[in-house]
């Protein structure tokens, strides 16, 4: 079973970001524990799959 690509490489990158950001933020402890929620954009934008995405119907990719 795979899971169906719903996130173009824009959002992908932008995920990426943002959730790595968030991560180092909490390590340092600029923001606090709550940081490690960056751990969801990261593990979405490494399986190309967002549960959200495909529960409301939105589809960021081209080719897909």
């Amino acid at each position: 079973m795979t899971i169906a690509r719903n996130m173009g490489t824009v959002d992908r990158i932008a995920r990426f970001i943002i959730g790595a950001l968030l991560i180092v933020l909490a390590i340092t402890g600029t923001i606090g524990v709550w940081g490690y929620i960056g751990v969801i954009p990261l593990a979405t934008a490494f399986l190309n799959f967002c549960p959200l995405y495909r529960i409301v119907g939105i589809k960021t990719c081209t080719d897909c």
